[in-house]
């Protein structure tokens, strides 16, 4: 790949597959609970999320919202409940805050599809849910934080393929244990690259420095973002050589290891020690 130019790629192969092992996921379930990630609120949605779902309901969760200001994100949950017609709630990396809201939602949720199957004669079943996102928005735990007081397996289910184990949240609730991979099918590679800015795309596919130096462009676009980075660095102008410079990162005659800098930049932004921001702008 270039130095000097960004283009993140996708393998059709591996979407087409991906693709295939979420719809057979989503086809066992009443319930979909879609992670988002608080920085990038639009950015973090799969574009053909809605022809994936259908007319199934889903909850959002902006996940990781404490890495983001929580006046910030207020107006971002408006405009997707709006826009999508599901409720939207936060969680975080760090408590469990909201779960108990999330399982009444999707006892919510999933109500008018058990009432269905119970007026053609059927038994009370508890609800199946299934939670799916892009890479690394934190499905995983997710759903670690819904299984906390239950670990308990309920196996392969009559009518469900053998291969898929269910846990129960609660004996209202069965969580499919596996979460649902988007796959990661993107032409936007304005997306693209904030979705690398936070680790959501294999760093196989893109070059650390230079998407380093497009956070820093797109950073430099709002002046109190620009702040919080030149304060933490300690620079007066936002650059990875100045960088370099301020933390003494250097090689061989002094020349800015630029390299180094771009791997402690984007870390140091993903664990949220720069600040707390939203990439994405709302319109």
């Amino acid at each position: 790949m270039k130095k000097d130019k960004l283009h993140i790629h996708w393998y059709p192969g591996h979407i087409a597959k991906a693709e295939k092992t979420l719809k057979e996921k989503l086809n066992l379930v009443d319930v979909v609970v879609e992670v988002l990630d608080a920085r990038l609120p639009v950015s973090s949605r799969y574009n053909d999320i809605k022809k994936l779902l259908g007319d199934k309901p889903g909850l959002l969760l902006l996940n990781k919202s404490d890495l983001v200001n929580p006046e910030e994100i207020k107006p971002w949950i408006e405009f997707l409940a709006e826009h999508t017609g599901s409720p939207v709630l936060t969680t975080d990396t760090r408590t469990n805050r909201n779960f108990q809201i999330i399982e009444k939602k999707l006892l919510e949720l999933s109500e008018p599809k058990i009432q269905a199957l119970m007026s053609k004669g059927l038994l009370r079943r508890p609800a199946r849910v299934v939670v799916v996102g892009l890479p690394n928005v934190g499905k995983s735990s997710i759903i670690n934080k819904l299984t906390k007081s239950s670990k308990t397996r309920t196996g392969a289910k009559a009518g469900v393929t053998r291969q898929q184990q269910w846990v129960r949240i609660n004996p209202n609730i069965d969580l499919l244990d596996t979460p649902g991979i988007i796959p990661m099918k993107q032409d936007d590679q304005q997306k693209a690259k904030k979705l690398a800015f936070v680790n959501s795309v294999s760093e196989n596919a893109y070059s650390p420095e230079i998407i380093a130096k497009e956070l820093i462009s797109l950073i430099s676009d709002n002046p109190f973002y620009l702040n919080k980075f030149q304060d933490y660095y300690n620079v007066t102008k936002l650059s990875l050589e100045n960088i370099a410079i301020s933390r003494n990162w250097l090689l061989k005659g002094a020349e800015p290891d630029t390299e180094r800098t771009s791997q402690y930049l984007l870390k140091d932004f993903r664990e949220g020690k720069i600040g707390k921001f939203i990439l994405d702008k709302l319109e």
